[in-house]
Order: structure tokens, then C-alpha cells, then sequence
């Protein structure tokens, strides 16, 4: 295998998120914070902060959202050397309300024709993807517009060819498809093309039509994952594997879920990060499932997300 000089690359678009600060409807609400939010982008600053070299590639406009972005992902020490500045494109963004119940809280996107959006092929740099040891990859970027799909399905070619592995997180936008059908199809289509897919229990039903934890693992295994790991929320996460066989890892208990929107995220960090230090599934299992934990307990996508230090704190 050629030597490798960083560990992770990620796709993806970043979108400036605006949460309320009061609960309710949001066209209510007239006081907002920012923070960062995109599937990607919270893995990648996840993946960082514990010590690994992570590479994204994106595009974003000049204007001052995308500019305070790049400079958050450069400040979490991640390589935007591959993050194309337009000045004719505009970066997206979102409003996200408070919710006190634990619920999902109501989201509303503004990303259509995004600078992300425009991504192709020809933004997947096959050198300097091939010299990432890992990728990992989401259902949102492949999403967003038919280009970027392409982008992704060439991404994950790219390093399947070069021999390197592949995560791959469903993270299902509905509301971005044209279909559930489609949806269903091209979802299914990046997993085949995975070494380790990360599955939510309810994604696993609407793309597998399976309504087990083992049913949805056996679907994707069959498909050639050498790893599948069912989220199962409060109740931890279900594994199917090469190495491990099967299993249950446990959640851990969570006193208030004040935001359950990254928490995906936070899992697939646990696993990525882990697994590529050498870890047993077992134990990148519960790496995922205590950094999902974390990420519920608070606001933003990311303010949940450990440093290496907190990690070796927690003897994980």
C-alpha cells in the first residue's frame, strides 16, 4: 500500500446553522446562535479533536458565513486545502428551534443551489484522496444535487481501487430526493461500496425493509460490508462483522437530551477514530456509543464532541 499522509477524507457541504434560543415555533423566535452544522464537517472536527489528520474537501461562498466556517474547521486543525472560496456562489444554512422534550427539534434548510451543491467529479483530487488512509462518507453530500452524487460514488471508487476502507453513514434527507425510491436505490449503492456502514434502526427499516437489528446488518452484510453497526439511540448499537461476529453494546444513561441532531455524527467518530487506532469492534462500539451520549446532552452539533484528552479520561 502507498504510505499514507493523512488519516481521514471527508466530502462535504458545511452550512452555517442559526438555533433559537427559546423553544417554540421558529418563525417565532427573534434571538439566534450561531454554530456549524453538516454531517461531514461535525465528523471530521470529532475525528480531529482526538488527534487524527483529517482532510475535507468542500465549496463555500465568500460571503461572511462562509467565510467564519472555514476559518472554524481551520481552527479545529483540519486540512481546507481542498475547500474552493467562489465569489459567485453563496454558502448555505439553517434554522434550527429548541425543544425541551427531548424530541427531534424542527429544522428548516436553505442549501439549494449552494456553492456546495456545484460539487462534481472533477472536485475529487484523486492524488490527494489516495493519500488519506481512510474515507468516510455520508447519504447527505450524495443528496444535495445530482453532481454531488457523482462526487461521492467517485470518492468511494477511488479508494476502494487504491485498497483504502470505507465508512459510510445513511444519514437520511428525505427531503432532498426526488424520492424515497431513489433515496432508497442510491443510499444502497454508496453502502455496497463500504467496508463499514452505520445504519440508524429507522434508516435500516425505510432502506432495507428489514424491522430487526439483524435483519438491517444481514441486508448490508450481503452486500459486502465487512462491519455493520445498528444505531439503536438510547438502547447502544447492534454489530455484525467479520473479526467480532455479533453483538450488543449497551447506551450510556443520559440525565437530559437536550439536542439529538449530531448524535449520529458523534457515533460515527467513536467508530472511525477507534477503528483506526487498532481497536476490537467492541470497544469502537462503545467509544460511538459514549460520544453519542455526549452529544445529546447539548445544543450544537459539536459542542458534545471530545477532546482525546476527555476520551482517555473516560478510559475509552
Amino acid at each position: 500500500m502507498t504510505d499514507t499522509s493523512f488519516d481521514v477524507a471527508l466530502f462535504g457541504e458545511a452550512m452555517m446553522l442559526l438555533v433559537a434560543d427559546q423553544p417554540g415555533p421558529i418563525e417565532n423566535a427573534t434571538v439566534f446562535h450561531k454554530r456549524t452544522a453538516g454531517a461531514e464537517t461535525n465528523v471530521a472536527i470529532g475525528l480531529s479533536r482526538l488527534g487524527l489528520k483529517v482532510g475535507w474537501a468542500s465549496r463555500l461562498g465568500t460571503d461572511s458565513m462562509g467565510r467564519a466556517l472555514l476559518a472554524t474547521m481551520q481552527g479545529e486543525g483540519i486540512d481546507c486545502s481542498h475547500v474552493i472560496s467562489d465569489p459567485a456562489q453563496r454558502t448555505g444554512f439553517q434554522f434550527k428551534g429548541r425543544v425541551t422534550d427531548g424530541s427531534d427539534p424542527p429544522v428548516e434548510y436553505h442549501r439549494k443551489g449552494s456553492a456546495a451543491s456545484h460539487m462534481g467529479p472533477a472536485d475529487v483530487d484523486e492524488p490527494w484522496l489516495r493519500s488519506a488512509r481512510h474515507l468516510h462518507a455520508t447519504g447527505v453530500f450524495a443528496a444535495i444535487s445530482d453532481t454531488s452524487l457523482q462526487a461521492a460514488l467517485k470518492s468511494m471508487e477511488v479508494m476502494r481501487a487504491a485498497g483504502r476502507s470505507i465508512s459510510f453513514d445513511p444519514n437520511l434527507r428525505p427531503t432532498l430526493w426526488s424520492s424515497k425510491e431513489a433515496m432508497r436505490h442510491w443510499i444502497n449503492e454508496l453502502a455496497a461500496r463500504a467496508d463499514w456502514v452505520l445504519p440508524g434502526m429507522e434508516e435500516g427499516l425505510l432502506l432495507t425493509g428489514e424491522s430487526t437489528p439483524e435483519g438491517v446488518a444481514r441486508f448490508y452484510r450481503a452486500l459486502g460490508a465487512k462491519l455493520v453497526v445498528v444505531k439503536l439511540g438510547a438502547e447502544g448499537a447492534y454489530y455484525d462483522s467479520d473479526t467480532a461476529g455479533t453483538g450488543r453494546v449497551a447506551g450510556f444513561p443520559v440525565a437530559k437530551v437536550i439536542d439529538t441532531v449530531g448524535a449520529g455524527d458523534g457515533f460515527a467518530v467513536g467508530v472511525v477514530s477507534a477503528l483506526l487506532e487498532g481497536r476490537s469492534v467492541p470497544e469502537a462500539v462503545r467509544r460511538a456509543a459514549w460520544i453519542g451520549a455526549r452529544a445529546v446532552q447539548v445544543l450544537g452539533d459539536t459542542e458534545g464532541l471530545p477532546t482525546r484528552a476527555q476520551l482517555d479520561e473516560a478510559g475509552l
